[in-house]
This record gives structure tokens, C-alpha cells and sequence, in this order.
């Protein structure tokens, strides 16, 4: 597969999604993600909370590629969210406006359906701009969600590992409390999630206060992130895997990443049309191996999604070869 061929050996599943379409019980009648996609390797599934949250308040990326999804009556994604209290959170589903209430149990239960090695408790995500009060309101309800998470995966844990979700924002204080509060109960891992800073600085001067708190005896997990400069940044800090739309949302837009020049450049600028090469010379993705960076322009300009197919697969191939650097590097006592 690509993400075998890559090197990429955890797959990061969206619960979200896949609860609006196929549904968990298409997927657990296939005999469970493994088998309905064709992967033997790990994978992960998330609580479905996160989407649930930023498409209330969504990006002008994510607004872009949420439109082609939405049914047409639907205006936007303003008015998706409908309620969060204790019990949960209800939304609208953006495929076809239908009303869904996703509680913590109800996040377990489409986990266990889907049957991922690694599940995710359902948390809150406030944004960034919140007040302390309103801030520590979601920490301490988040915990409260995952630990009754927690308490459905336990009843019936399927060989299924659950990472808790480390919350406070960028507040210290709250951060080494959810801490002290989530190792206090039996999770197999942790997950670094809620906002994480305004760009990469304020993210790795929060990872080196917190990533000291961690647990030394459980893996970590760095929710959303997977940009190079926070890779470079949180590795030698302790973190141990990531995940992100960075790599697979620069290639829908044309954006291939390299190890040379600024890191990133845009197969869609003019001139590329004449640009024979290949994006690299030593990358052994389909697309270095076979084809030039301006066969991959004409694609794009022909709206042929071919070309998505051939921009993610290098993206996903360069990533892998990042994270294999860093793996060795750390195994030469370098980081």
C-alpha cells in the first residue's frame, strides 16, 4: 500500500466521517476498518469531537472544502453545532442535515464497531480566545467525558487500546492538572490535544513545560499536528507520533514538500507548465519516479484528480522519510 511503501505506520481514522457515512455498522459488518480498507497495520480512530467543534467555527480552508460536501440547502457550517452540555454534544451532519447526538458512550461504542488498535475519548475543544473561567469550565467537563469513556471502553476493551486527552490550553496551571488527573486512571497512552498555541513557537515552548509531566511508562500522541518545523520542534521533547491534514491538504491545493529550497513549492504556478524534472530526484514516490513536476501542472490545470492522487502519495512518501530521519537519528543518540 502507499502508506506501507512511505513508511507511515500508524493510520489516523475520522470517526466524524465515518459515522455519517458508511456508519459504524457497515464497517463492523465488513469485519472492522482493517478489513473493509485492506490495512493489516495500526490504526487509530479519533472521538469524532474534534470536527464536531471546529466545523462550528470552521477555517476559510476547512469552509472551502466542506462546500462541495454539504447538501445545497445548506447555507454553511455556521449553526452545525446545536448543544454541548454534560450529557454530550448535538450537531447537524453536513451530508444531510440530520440531527446527531454524540455522547462519550456513543463515541466508545462507534469505536469499538469500527474496530481501531488505538481509540480516543470524547473531549471538548474550546478556541484558542477563551477567558480562564470559560476555559477551565471544558477542562474539568472534558475530564468528566473521558472518564466515562473510559469506564465504556473498560466494559468491553476488544484488545483496543484508549489514550486520554491532555487539556488547558495554553494555560500551565490547567495543563499539569489534567495531567496529574488523567495519569490517575488506568489509559494506555496520551493524547496532547485542545488548542495547542497561535503558531509552531507558542507550541513548542507549551510542549516544554508539559512533555516533562508526561508519563515516562506510556506512549504519547500530538493531536493535529504534523507540520515539519512542530516535527522538528517535539521530537526532541519526547513526542512520539503525530497526526495532521498538513501533508494531504498542501497536495489538494498543488503544494509538494522537499527537502530543498523553502520546503514546500506550488506545482500550479506558470512556471512549472515547463518544468520537466521531477519534484525529487531522489524521492521514490509514483510521481518522482515516473513523471515531471509539469505533467503534474497540466493535471491540475485539466482538474484531472489523478493529480490529488499523485501530489498526496509524494507528500506521504516525504513525510515518512522525515519521521524514518528522525527514528534514526534518535536511534544514533543525535536527538
Amino acid at each position: 500500500s502507499v502508506l506501507r511503501d512511505a513508511g507511515l505506520d500508524l493510520m489516523f481514522a475520522n470517526t466524524y466521517h465515518l459515522m455519517l457515512q458508511p456508519g459504524p455498522e457497515l464497517v463492523a459488518e465488513a469485519g472492522g476498518l482493517h478489513a473493509f480498507i485492506g490495512r493489516d497495520a495500526p490504526l487509530i480512530t479519533d472521538s469524532g469531537g474534534f470536527q464536531v467543534f471546529s466545523l462550528a467555527r470552521p477555517n476559510e480552508a476547512d469552509a472551502r472544502e466542506m462546500k462541495s460536501r454539504r447538501p445545497s440547502k445548506q447555507k454553511g457550517n455556521d449553526g452545525l453545532l446545536i448543544r454541548t452540555n454534560e450529557a454530550g454534544v448535538q450537531f447537524r451532519s453536513y451530508r444531510d442535515g440530520r440531527n446527531v447526538a454524540l455522547t462519550p458512550e456513543s463515541s466508545v461504542a462507534a469505536q469499538k464497531a469500527l474496530g481501531a488498535d488505538i481509540i480516543i475519548p470524547l473531549d471538548e475543544l474550546p478556541p484558542y480566545a477563551i477567558d480562564s473561567l470559560s476555559l477551565k469550565k471544558s477542562v474539568y467537563m472534558s475530564h468528566r467525558w473521558e472518564a466515562r469513556s473510559l469506564k465504556a471502553h473498560l466494559s468491553d476493551k476488544r484488545k483496543q487500546a484508549m489514550y486520554a486527552v491532555v487539556h488547558g490550553g495554553v494555560d500551565r496551571d490547567l495543563r499539569r492538572m489534567s495531567v496529574e488527573y488523567l495519569s490517575s486512571l488506568p489509559f494506555d497512552g496520551f493524547a496532547i490535544g485542545g488548542s495547542l498555541g497561535r503558531d509552531s513557537k507558542e507550541l513548542i515552548e507549551l510542549l516544554t513545560f508539559l512533555m516533562p509531566l508526561m508519563p515516562k511508562d506510556r506512549p504519547n500522541h500530538l493531536l493535529g499536528i504534523g507540520d515539519v518545523p512542530s516535527i522538528d520542534g517535539a521530537v526532541p521533547l519526547g513526542v512520539d507520533t503525530f497526526d495532521s491534514t498538513f501533508p494531504t491538504r498542501n497536495a489538494r491545493h498543488g503544494r509538494l514538500m522537499t527537502f530543498s529550497g523553502k520546503g514546500s513549492f506550488n506545482v500550479l504556478r506558470a512556471e512549472n507548465a515547463r518544468n520537466f524534472a521531477p519534484p525529487c530526484s531522489e524521492c521514490p514516490c509514483p510521481l518522482c519516479a515516473s513523471h515531471s513536476v509539469a505533467y503534474l501542472h497540466h493535471l491540475f490545470k485539466a482538474n484531472e484528480p489523478h493529480a490529488v492522487t499523485l501530489a498526496t502519495t509524494h507528500n506521504l512518501f516525504h513525510m515518512g522519510r522525515v519521521m524514518r530521519e528522525k527514528r534514526e537519528a534518535i536511534l544514533r543518540d543525535e536527538i
